[in-house]
Formats: C-alpha cells, sequence, structure tokens
C-alpha cells in the first residue's frame, strides 16, 4: 500500500505562507493523481486541491484559487502545497490522499495521510 506522510504545517499570522508536504512510499507513486482536503473543527472535509500523476494538469477549490499552488516532485516522490495569503478561514487539518486514475474533487481516495495542522491567525 501507499503510506503517505503530511508535514509543514503550522501557526501562521494571516497573509502569510506555508508550504505542505506530502512524501509517499515506493517507487510507483508517481502513477497516482494526488489531492489535498482539509477540514477544520466541526466541519465536513473540504476538497483543496489535485493533482495529476504526471503533474501536467491542476485543479483547485474556489475558495483557494490564486492563493494555493500544487505541484510534485516524483523523483522525490513528493506532493507539494504551496499556500500563500493565508486566512484565517484556511485553519484546518491538511489531509494528502492519493488514487490511481483520473484526478476527482470528491473523496474517492483510496490512500490517506494522517494529517497536518494548519492554524492561521488574525
Amino acid at each position: 500500500q501507499v503510506q503517505l506522510v503530511e508535514s509543514g504545517g503550522g501557526l501562521v499570522q494571516a497573509g502569510g505562507s506555508l508550504r505542505l508536504s506530502c512524501a509517499a512510499s515506493g517507487p510507483t507513486f508517481s502513477y497516482y493523481a494526488v489531492g489535498w482536503f482539509r477540514q477544520a473543527p466541526g466541519k465536513e472535509r473540504e476538497f483543496v486541491a489535485a493533482i495529476t500523476w504526471r503533474g501536467r494538469s491542476t485543479y483547485y477549490a474556489d475558495s483557494v484559487k490564486g492563493r494555493f499552488t500544487i505541484s510534485r516532485d516524483n523523483a522525490k516522490n513528493t506532493v507539494y502545497l504551496q499556500m500563500d495569503s493565508l486566512k484565517r478561514e484556511d485553519t484546518a487539518v491538511y489531509y494528502c490522499a492519493a488514487r490511481k486514475g483520473v484526478v476527482v474533487t470528491t473523496s474517492e481516495y483510496d490512500f490517506w495521510g494522517q494529517g497536518t495542522q494548519v492554524t492561521v491567525s488574525s
């Protein structure tokens, strides 16, 4: 199975930036589409961004378009989420997830990381 580990979360002021990383095990990770999701306390998990296995196409939720950038380095088995112009409403636990096949914006992913906390102060 694919193992995913998120890192890079922390506390940041509104308007600041963070870069999250999702490190995966195994050489076959490069053939998986990867999505980022987030969940705030008392709220449902929501889609944030996704990237195809080659990294040629990316997808973003309307709430983060223009502020977040997803990318991947398959040689390092790592997917990144660059988060700029952070807002207080971005506060959540962020999860990366992987699946074989096309990108989806629902939670139809096969493997999930443990999550990393992002807290944005105002």
